[in-house]
Formats: structure tokens, sequence, C-alpha cells
């Protein structure tokens, strides 16, 4: 019988993405990290999640009583505890920039888990200050009124290489971003903390002065 897995907070701990990435990999899902580009504002904080999806497209020209706001503020008003925005912009951009401090002041207020984008963010002292986790295409003062606004919210989305689904998971940490497909997501993780498991076992022998090739042999894990 399968064991129930921890819980998000706790698999939140335990998990890191290459293990994650490793595993995904093994499933046949070999295109679930972001392109390295996106980066975390603050790499000592972990963000696990399950995804928010909202679509932004250029928009140069608009009525003057145009509000581009409206469907963001829809999703970030909408969003529960431990759900993550997960924003595409078409990025690596240099102006469409969805995300600063009042967004995550707003999206921490219900609960969010942190924002995933692949578009600019600004604002990082303050959001820092919040350690608020946040993984970003690119740092800048530009706001999107008058160059951008999100065209779809909880459809489904490509970002920086990978295609994401509302209801996916989403990790974050030091070492990148790594998506996981609802319908998947039990078994990788039950895989992962596996994996997590065999790393410990090898890192031990290791540092006990086994021999690479011995350890690898013995339990597979490199």
């Amino acid at each position: 019988m399968t064991q129930p897995l921890p819980s998000p907070d706790e698999l939140r701990r335990l998990l890191y993405t290459p293990v994650l990435s490793d595993v995904l990999d093994s499933f046949g899902l070999m295109h679930q990290a972001l392109r390295p580009f996106v980066r975390s504002l603050d790499e000592s904080l972990v963000l696990l999640g399950r995804v928010r999806t909202g679509r932004y497209e250029a928009r140069e020209s608009l009525p003057a009583d145009h509000n581009p706001y409206e469907l963001e503020m829809d999703l970030i008003d909408d969003l529960q505890p431990a759900e993550v925005p997960v924003l595409a912009c078409g990025g690596p951009t240099d102006w469409i920039a969805p995300w600063g401090e009042l967004l995550s002041a707003a999206a921490r207020a219900r609960g969010a888990a942190g924002c995933v984008t692949d578009g600019l963010v600004r604002d990082v002292a303050r959001i820092r200050a919040m350690r608020f986790p946040v993984f970003h295409g690119g740092i800048g003062p530009l706001d999107t009124k008058g160059r951008a606004e999100m065209v779809e919210k909880d459809t489904t989305i490509e970002i920086a290489g990978v295609r994401v689904a509302p209801g996916d998971w989403v990790l974050g940490d030091v070492d990148g971003v790594v998506f996981v497909p609802a319908d998947r997501a039990d078994a990788v993780f039950h895989a992962a903390l596996a994996k997590i498991a065999a790393e410990d076992t090898t890192r031990a022998e290791l540092e006990a002065g086994e021999s690479l090739r011995a350890v690898y042999s013995r339990h597979g894990v490199l």
C-alpha cells in the first residue's frame, strides 16, 4: 500500500528541483524545467504550490478609459492558499513587467505561495523584505500599463519552454523552477522522495570514502 504523501509544507522542506527534474525525466517528461534565465529574487526561499495561470500580450495603443489590469486583478483577488500565479509574457522580454510590490502584498495576504513569471519584476527591495518567493525573467522599473496586459487567465500556457496548466504543481528553488503535471503529481512526488532517500545513502557512503563507481553500481544514483 502506498504511503500518503507528506503535507505540502513538508514537501517544500524535503524536495529540491534537481531531484524532481530527474524523476520527471524518468517518467518521460523531459521538458518540465523553465529555461535558466528565470531566476529567484531571493535564493534562500523555496516555492511549492498549485498553479494559476495568466498570459500577457503587448498592448501599445488602447483607449484612454481602458483598464489594463482587469484580468490581473481578477486572478490575484481569486487566489487561494498555496496557489501560485504563473504569468507568461513571452520572455525573455525587455518591457513586459507584470509583477511588483503591490501584487506581492495582495497575493501574500491571500496565502499564495509565491509567483513565477518569465517577464520583468520591479520593487525588488520591498518584495525581498516581505520574503515572498518570486521567480522572474528580469528586473526593471517598468509598469505594464501602455505596454502589455493579461489577455487570458486560468488557461494552458507556455512559459520559458514549458507547457503549464492550471492545477499543475510548481517547485522553485535556487536551482530553478520545475512543473509537475497534476495527473502525475502523486507518483512523481513519491518517486522523488524515494530518490532523495537513495541520494542520502549514496552521499553518506561517498563521505565515508567509498569510490563513486562502487557506490553508483550499488544504488544507481549520481
